[in-house]
C-alpha cells in the first residue's frame, strides 16, 4: 500500500511503525474470510482491511478520529485472526493499538461512554474491586432488564453464580517444589482471573510444582496492563507494565514466566515492542523473551503420559494464543497424551465474542459469536470445554450445560491434582 507520511510525521516512533505495516499491505483481502467482525456485520469497514483503509486516511491527514471511524475501529475484536491469515505479514495489532491511541488523545465519546470506559479501566484490572463489582453485579441482576443500556445488561450477566473467597495462593511468595529442584520460574497470577476463578493459579502451582518447579509469586506484580492497552489508554498501560517489569527483575533469575492467561500473555510478549524507545527497553525485552504460556513451557519441560481417561475433551483455542502467540499444537498435544480425547470445533480459527472487555462493550456483536461458537463446540457433543484463558471460560460457559474448565485443571488432575471442580458437582 502506498503511504504519504511527512518527515515530520515519521519522527514519531508510533506513526513510523504505523506506515510500515500499512506499506505491507496488499489489498488482497484475505483477512476478510476469518474476520469476526465481517463474518457476523458484513461491512467491508469492518474488516480489517476496511480499517486499515480508515486508519490510514486518518493518520495520514493527522487528523483527529471521527465518529465514523471510531464506531468500526470499536467494533474490532483484536482476534488477531487476520495475521494469522495474511499472507504479506501485515501487523494488525501494532496498527490497531496506534489507532486507539490516536482515538483516545483526539476524539471526545459521549459522557457515558467515557463513564464506562472509565470505569472498566479503573475496576476489573484490580481484583478487589472487580471482587466487589461482581457482588454488586449480582445483587442487580433481579433488576437488569430494567436497565436501558445493553451494556450495563451485559455486565451485570457477566457476575458468576458464586464468587470464590480470596486464595492465599496468589500472594507473593515463593512454593518449592515437591522433589528436586529443575527449574526457578514465575507465576503471572493475572487481575480478572483471580476474583472470577481462583482453581486455575492453584491448579497452575501444584502442577509445576509436581514437575519439579520453584513457583514464584512475584511481589508487586499487577494488571498486565492488556485492557487499557486496548482501550487506547497508553499511559496507563505502560505504567502497569512498566510495574509488572520491574517485579518480574527483582525476582533475580527465572528460567520462565509462566502465563496462564492467554490474553495477558500477548501483552506481556510484546513489552519489547511497548518500551522499544523508552529507556527500560532491554528489561522490557527481558522480561517478553522469558513470557510463555502454560503450555508452551510443559510441551518443552515434558509432561509424563497419562492413561485414557475416557473423557471427551473439546479444545476451545482462545484467539489471544493461537493467533496472538502463534501457539496452536501445544495445548491438544498435552490434553492427548494426558490421556484425553480432544475435539475441535468446526471454524475453530473464529473469535468466541469475549475479547477482554468487548463483550461488555460491543453486547450484540459479542452474543452473535458466543452463540456461534457454542453451537459449533456443542455439536463435538463433549463431555468438557477446555480452554486457556479466563474470558474465553466465561463468555462459552454463560452459554452452555456443559463443563467449561481451564486446560491445566485438566493436566493437573491427569497428573495427580484433585478433580475440577467444574467436574464433580462440588460448590
Amino acid at each position: 500500500m502506498q503511504t504519504h507520511f511527512t518527515k515530520e510525521q515519521l519522527a514519531d516512533p508510533g506513526v513510523a511503525r504505523a506506515n510500515e505495516i500499512l506499506r505491507a499491505c496488499v489489498h488482497c483481502g484475505f483477512c476478510t474470510a476469518t474476520c469476526p467482525s465481517y463474518q457476523v456485520l458484513g461491512d467491508e469497514l469492518d474488516s480489517p482491511r476496511g480499517r486499515i483503509y480508515l486508519i490510514k486516511e486518518m493518520l495520514e491527514s493527522g487528523r483527529p478520529a471521527d465518529a465514523r471511524t471510531v464506531r468500526h475501529l470499536d467494533r474490532c475484536l483484536s482476534c488477531l485472526a487476520c495475521m494469522t491469515t495474511c499472507p504479506s505479514g501485515v501487523h494488525y495489532m501494532h496498527l490497531i493499538d496506534h489507532a486507539r491511541a490516536h482515538v483516545e488523545k483526539t476524539y471526545r465519546r459521549p459522557w457515558h461512554d467515557r463513564l464506562l470506559r472509565w470505569t472498566l479501566a479503573k475496576i476489573v484490572p484490580y481484583p478487589g474491586r472487580f471482587r466487589l463489582a461482581l457482588l454488586g453485579a449480582k445483587a442487580a441482576r433481579p433488576f437488569a432488564r430494567l436497565l436501558p443500556d445493553p451494556r450495563l445488561r451485559a455486565m451485570i450477566a457477566m457476575a458468576p453464580k458464586q464468587v470464590p473467597p480470596v486464595s492465599r495462593n496468589d500472594d507473593p511468595q515463593v512454593f518449592a517444589p515437591t522433589g528436586a529442584r529443575r527449574y526457578r520460574v514465575a507465576l503471572m497470577t493475572g487481575c480478572a482471573q483471580k476474583a472470577l476463578n481462583t482453581d486455575i493459579n492453584d491448579a497452575t502451582i501444584r502442577l509445576l510444582r509436581r514437575l519439579g518447579c520453584a513457583v514464584v509469586i512475584p511481589r508487586g506484580m499487577g494488571c498486565c496492563g492488556a485492557l487499557s492497552h486496548h482501550m487506547g489508554r497508553a499511559g496507563e498501560s505502560h505504567a502497569q507494565a512498566a510495574t509488572n517489569i520491574r517485579a518480574f527483575l527483582a525476582e533475580g533469575d527465572l528460567d520462565a514466566i509462566i502465563i496462564n492467561t492467554s490474553g495477558c500473555g500477548t501483552t506481556v510478549k510484546d513489552y519489547g515492542h511497548m518500551f522499544r524507545t523508552d529507556p527500560i527497553a532491554q528489561d522490557a525485552a527481558k522480561v517478553a523473551g522469558l513470557a510463555c504460556d502454560i503450555s508452551e513451557f510443559l510441551e518443552g519441560i515434558g509432561l509424563p503420559e497419562g492413561a485414557p481417561k475416557g473423557l471427551r475433551v473439546a479444545y476451545h483455542a482462545a484467539c489471544s494464543l493461537q493467533h496472538g502467540q502463534q501457539v496452536k499444537t501445544a495445548p491438544k498435544t498435552l490434553l492427548k497424551a494426558a490421556g484425553f480425547e480432544v475435539v475441535e470445533p468446526a471454524d475453530s480459527h473464529l473469535c468466541c465474542g469475549s475479547a477482554g472487555t468487548y463483550n461488555l462493550l460491543q453486547p450484540e456483536i459479542s452474543g452473535e459469536l458466543k452463540r456461534r461458537k457454542v453451537a459449533t463446540l456443542e455439536a463435538r457433543a463433549p463431555q468438557v470445554i477446555a480452554a486457556g484463558n479466563i474470558g474465553c471460560m466465561m463468555q462459552i460457559g454463560s452459554g452452555t450445560a456443559i463443563p467449561v474448565v481451564h486446560k491445566v485443571e485438566l493436566l493437573d488432575w491427569a497428573t495427580g491434582g484433585p478433580k475440577p471442580r467444574a467436574l464433580s458437582g462440588s460448590p
